[in-house]
């Protein structure tokens, strides 16, 4: 059995990763130019509540039309496969480090709450946007909505 290397998540974890961070990522409109998680987002929240009813149906159809069965399991896979790809895109998006344009508009954010007060916890190595999702949620709920303009 080898031993995963520091860092390295299993992808079990990736798609909790991609759920909490769906959850944690604000979805406020003047993010949607700059970041592609609003979209992903409601993507990936539409395929979870309709493509497993997709996947149904399809087998179902063709199981009472007598037909072939072989496209239909492969429609039904791939259906099923849709949000998986959402959480593992946003999982992935969520260990992803903040490339160096973004990590001061980071830190920007951070310095206004913690001027406002917030206690925040130490940021550990490198800040990934999963950390930016954490910073932009409380920021949005304790900030006002000038913080973005620098943005």
């Amino acid at each position: 059995m080898t031993s995963k290397p520091t860092g390295s998540v299993g992808w079990f974890q990736v798609f909790q990763r991609g759920q909490h961070y769906m959850k944690t990522w604000p979805s406020d409109k003047r993010l949607a130019p700059v970041f592609p998680e609003n979209r992903i987002s409601s993507a990936t929240r539409f395929a979870v509540r309709v493509m497993p009813a997709v996947a149904v149906f399809t087998l179902s159809w063709q199981i009472a039309m007598g037909g072939q069965l072989g496209p239909a399991v492969a429609t039904a896979i791939f259906a099923c496969s849709l949000p998986m790809q959402g959480l593992w895109w946003l999982g992935r998006r969520s260990l992803t480090p903040l490339p160096p344009t973004l990590m001061s508009w980071f830190h920007d954010v951070r310095n206004k709450l913690v001027e406002a007060g917030q206690a925040l916890a130490p940021i550990e190595g490198t800040p990934t946007y999963q950390s930016l999702a954490d910073v932009l949620k409380r920021a949005f709920k304790q900030l006002d909505k000038t913080f973005l303009d620098d943005l």
